[in-house]
């Protein structure tokens, strides 16, 4: 995990999680420029659309519920935002 949080081009994992990977830091910091060659490095890795509707649905409920407690002021705990990296890398999440 420290690997890919590094530097997500050089860890070692598969090519499908890398290409999601880069693609949601994208949608993420610069949507506007999000194009149909996007999607196609995504397929071309063997990210099913499917898979991508999943990514995506989760880095909006991030950037949602982020937005939401920094607007309220609530105290977001970073044991929890600490173990998201863990579990989606993990055996059990997004494979």
């Amino acid at each position: 995990m420290q690997a890919v949080l590094a530097d997500v081009a050089t860890a070692p994992i598969a090519e499908r999680l890398r290409a999601m990977l880069v693609f949601l830091a994208k949608v993420s910091t610069t949507p506007e420029a999000l194009t149909k060659a996007d999607g196609a490095v995504l397929k071309a890795a063997g990210v099913s659309r499917a898979d991508a509707q999943d990514a995506l649905w989760v880095a909006w409920q991030f950037a949602v519920f982020t937005r939401m407690a920094d607007t309220l002021g609530f105290a977001i705990p970073n044991d929890g935002f600490a173990m998201a990296p863990k579990i989606l890398l993990s055996p059990i999440g997004y494979r």
